[in-house]
């Protein structure tokens, strides 16, 4: 079974969490793909809706919005995801993964897009103090 860390941006204070996510909650994620809601259960945030971003695999590759499934692939890319051209009009391959969250995804990055009854900041203030 994969363990994945997962990182949630609070677009309304623009800072970020880390949180472990294993066991059952991993089997429930993979197969979702980028730009899916997934409930915050799954992430200890209870009421609140979470819409993945993007992720990276076990060697680092990041995943790419526009490439279906869940294998790596080496694509010719001009930008984006993956490539940051030094200068306009360069394009190289570079070896992407697949917009499918798999059991050999290590990062999941997800946003807040529904907010729950209580404040992100007092859930991790309060995990973090134990």
């Amino acid at each position: 079974m994969a363990d994945f860390k997962a990182v949630i941006n609070d677009p309304k204070t623009g800072t970020s969490y880390q949180v472990d996510v294993a066991g059952a909650q991993t089997s429930a994620l993979v197969g979702k793909k980028i730009g899916d809601v997934v409930d915050g259960i799954y992430f200890k945030l209870p009421g609140y809706k979470l819409q993945i971003t993007g992720g990276s695999d076990k060697d680092g590759f990041a995943m790419r919005h526009d490439l279906p499934g869940q294998q790596r692939r080496r694509l010719m890319l001009s930008g984006g995801t993956g490539f940051k051209p030094a200068r306009k009009g360069v394009r190289k391959r570079r070896m992407v993964r697949g917009n499918t969250v798999s059991p050999v995804t290590v990062q999941l990055n997800l946003k807040i897009t529904a907010f729950g009854p209580t404040p992100v900041s007092e859930i991790f203030q309060k995990k973090e103090s134990k």
